[in-house]
């Protein structure tokens, strides 16, 4: 029997700004879950990272079921009531429809699935990040599955010897999936040369090579600017990652965020920042919205999930929240300027860029 995994993620309401969604909105959210999706769901579970909800769910319908995403969007536009009614902020901002129409994909919230046949240890990891870009998983899941430097396990594991295919969408072309696939070893250049524009290029998927019938990594490459034609806020998005054995280890994936890498995103998305891992259900922070990931691991049999354990939490990532912490400060310390704040092309508030062309209509040729 086929399992498939679900995560979808939205902000619908900050308490007092993007910080967290009220604990009566996460209720709401909860409980409609729980009632609507009794005879949907094999399993789920509720969280949040700052301020976005995350639906995570186990059953047997299949990748973009209808009554699945239909489900966790009228749980989101439920909360949206209640957050309406709380004065918070930001209240539905990424429901970006005004009417569900068959799959939440291209709706606003990201989402993130994959299905397969359980093996009989079956460990799944799931990231959620707040205040960045799908880009930013690009690097830890290039290190994790092509790098053995930093996944030992591309060299000792035999069932990991062949490499993994990466699926890389070109996030700039609207008018359909435009995507390539790449196979690591042999193509770990140009799979380099394409992740290095985490603004455009974006790891999507992920796939055995020695089981190629397996889907390892599913990434939500959802952009809000592409669909509301505006700014919106940043895309927040999740992963699912299945671990160990013929995959990477729970620890050589976790390990790959230890870098706290700089993202694009932050306060008004207009800043290079670092990626700080945080224990699950965090709020935002209020040092400019630092860009958060959050992750859980979990077992699974027959679609049931065990109690997750929060990978974060454990004091060595304090040393990397101190580092993070120490680089957004440096980075923020350099102001307006590049490469702190992002070029003209990804600001994504418009005042700045009309400020721009504004100026750029009034330069004048001077001939010597």
């Amino acid at each position: 029997m086929k399992i498939t995994l679900s995560l979808i993620k939205a902000d619908i309401g900050g308490v007092g700004g993007h910080t967290k969604p009220s604990e009566k909105v996460l209720e709401t959210v909860r409980a409609f879950i729980e009632a609507k999706g009794q005879y949907l769901l094999t399993d789920h579970r509720v969280f949040y990272t700052g301020d976005d909800i995350a639906v995570l769910m186990t059953h047997t319908n299949g990748p973009k079921h209808e009554k699945i995403h239909q489900l966790v969007w009228d749980a989101f536009v439920a909360g949206t009531e209640v957050a309406k009614s709380q004065g918070l902020y930001g209240a539905g901002q990424d429901l970006l429809k005004d009417a569900f129409t068959g799959n939440i994909q291209g709706m606003g919230p990201g989402v993130a699935e994959i299905e397969f046949e359980e093996r009989p240890n079956e460990s799944v990891m799931v990231f959620t990040m707040d205040k960045t870009e799908p880009g930013a998983f690009n690097l830890p899941m290039y290190l994790a599955f092509a790098d053995p430097m930093w996944s030992p396990g591309l060299l000792v594991a035999p069932e990991m010897n062949k490499g993994f295919t990466f699926e890389i969408i070109d996030t700039e072309y609207l008018e359909a999936d435009k995507v390539i696939r790449l196979n690591a070893p042999e193509d770990l250049y140009d799979i380099a040369a394409l992740l290095r524009e985490t603004r455009r290029y974006v790891v999507r998927s992920i796939y055995s090579r020695k089981y190629p019938d397996q889907h390892v990594v599913s990434v939500a490459t959802t952009r809000l600017k592409h669909i509301a034609g505006k700014y919106v806020g940043k895309d927040d998005p999740v992963a699912l990652v299945r671990v160990q054995k013929m995959f990477p280890a729970t620890e050589e994936m976790g390990a790959c965020f230890r870098n706290a890498h700089y993202v694009g995103g932050d306060c008004r998305g207009s800043h290079q920042q670092p990626l700080m891992p945080v224990p699950i259900n965090s709020p935002a922070s209020v040092h400019y919205c630092i860009p958060i990931v959050q992750g859980i691991t979990f077992s699974m049999r027959n679609g049931k999930m065990t109690e997750w354990v929060d990978v974060f939490v454990d004091p060595f990532w304090d040393y990397v929240r101190q580092k993070a912490a120490e680089k957004s400060i440096a980075m923020r310390e350099q102001g307006f300027t590049e490469p702190s704040m992002l070029p003209r092309e990804e600001l994504e508030y418009g005042g700045i860029v009309e400020r721009l062309n504004r100026l750029d209509s009034t330069f004048e040729l001077k001939h010597d």
